[in-house]
């Protein structure tokens, strides 16, 4: 699954700005999939020059023009085909994890930092899945409803965790820092 094809869905739900469509990976999908400004243009240029999208200009005062991009029939028809040819797979790419598999060649106070700015990372995440949640108003699919569900237990397990587990995992690595210290 790549960018493309997350914009191909986002327009599902109405026409959209870029900007707009990078709010809705911020809103809906910034548990499972990252996407900025870099990647989201390029993609919507590429479906726009394939036509699966295409692109209004509304003027607008003392600014440029806003494009407004509109989901083609082709556009819904290759989002379909891709969806329907995706094997579910569940990706995991953390530079968190990264830190910890390694925390024990940091200082304990680093890794005290890093797990509390995880914490607060996913502290924010959780409130604003929230937030979405409670601006719903019928207007998210089931499937929507369903995966930032998914995002909201996910993450909140993740931060039960590591609340949980950081201070075991801190105090290990002062007793093998003092071991190690001892032994020089």
């Amino acid at each position: 699954m790549d960018v493309k094809t997350l914009c191909l869905g986002a327009l599902t739900e109405r026409d959209l700005t870029g900007y707009e469509i990078k709010q809705h990976f911020e809103e809906a999908y910034s548990h499972f999939f990252v996407a900025g400004y870099g990647s989201i243009y390029p993609a919507l240029a590429d479906l726009t020059r394939r036509g699966l999208v295409c692109c209004t200009s509304v003027p607008q005062e003392k600014r440029p023009d806003k494009k407004v991009y509109s989901l083609t029939k082709t556009g819904r028809d290759a989002l379909i085909a891709e969806l329907m040819a995706t094997p579910p797979r569940h990706k995991v790419r953390s530079e968190f994890l990264v830190l910890m598999v390694f925390a024990h060649l940091l200082p304990p106070e680093k890794v005290a930092e890093i797990a509390e700015a995880m914490v607060a990372q996913w502290d924010a995440l959780l409130t604003s899945i929230d937030q979405c949640m409670s601006e719903d108003q019928g207007c998210f699919s089931p499937g929507m409803r369903f995966a930032i569900g998914y995002g909201k237990t996910v993450v909140g397990a993740a931060r039960s965790y590591v609340d949980d587990n950081k201070e075991q995992l801190i105090a290990t690595i002062q007793e093998e820092t003092a071991s190690d210290e001892a032994a020089d």
